[in-house]
């Protein structure tokens, strides 16, 4: 399966980040031939006021930002995981993920479940529980790439650091699994490479990592980038430098199958087990 990571500098402006959106995974679709383009976490808007976040929200399937994504897919018969935005749904707000396929019909929808609320090392305060409002359910959905069927798993940003969750998404059959993030300079220099390539050896599944890079919230808060695309056995195949952009990646299932069978890690847990 050929993959490429879209990595962006969102701020305010919905609009601008539309635009660059659109510009960049029309740039990507023509350089790799993907069949997944993957964006990052809260790609449409991202800024540190609740106010902006909801302003910026979308009622799905309604919404400019939903329609250009299922537009893109479609016109170019890619699959596209929408990094996240900013979901409506009556009177709450989620951080949620969409999924388009090949023909822009919605494949998936994965709510963030577990909510950055956190004082970081340098004095930065984040509570993203002002803004949206947590998920409940484990998330995985099936695309076909390379006369292959894969499943892919869904998770977002701070979900990274809670292998439980990975764990179940192995159990539901996850062979890949999705993780955009606008993940802090601050904790992203010491983790993002650290906990990624953690979750991929843990779950012997590819991971693709894709991020945040620099400032927003009027140069308050700054994101890490290195979008990344790892191996079942930790090894990260590609890396996005500091800048916007997109790189790509080829992902191997029967590389991943040979990992399982020659360490099989899933039939010997013994403090946590899968329901019977």
């Amino acid at each position: 399966m050929k993959v490429a990571l879209v990595q962006m500098n969102s701020r305010e402006d919905k609009a601008a980040n539309m635009a660059e959106a659109e510009r960049l995974v029309r740039a990507a679709i023509a350089a790799e031939a993907p069949d997944l383009v993957v964006l990052p976490e809260y790609w449409a808007c991202l800024s540190p006021e609740p106010a902006v976040m909801h302003a910026s929200g979308e009622a799905f399937p309604e919404g400019e930002a939903y329609a250009l994504m299922r537009g893109l897919a479609r016109e170019h018969g890619v699959a596209i995981h929408a990094g996240s935005m900013v979901e409506r749904a009556g009177n709450r707000y989620h951080n949620t993920s969409v999924v388009f396929g090949r023909d822009g019909a919605e494949l998936a929808r994965y709510r963030k479940i577990h909510l950055f609320d956190v004082e970081v090392p340098g004095g930065a305060c984040y509570r993203e529980s002002d803004s949206v409002t947590r998920g409940e359910q484990v998330v995985t959905y099936r695309i076909e790439a390379g006369g292959e069927a894969w499943t892919l798993g869904a998770a977002i940003c701070y979900d990274l650091r809670f292998p439980e969750l990975f764990q179940a998404l192995r159990d539901a059959g996850a062979e890949a699994i999705i993780l955009p993030a606008a993940f802090t300079l601050q904790t992203g220099k010491d983790h993002w490479e650290l906990l990624a390539r953690a979750r991929a050896c843990e779950t012997q599944s590819w991971f693709l990592a894709v991020g945040q890079i620099g400032t927003h919230g009027g140069g308050g808060k700054a994101c890490w980038g290195h979008s990344m695309a790892i191996d079942p056995w930790g090894a990260i195949l590609s890396q996005m430098p500091d800048r916007s952009g997109f790189i790509g990646a080829r992902l191997d299932k029967a590389y991943m199958a040979h990992i399982r069978l020659n360490l099989p890690v899933e039939q010997h847990h013994v403090l946590t087990r899968k329901a019977a």
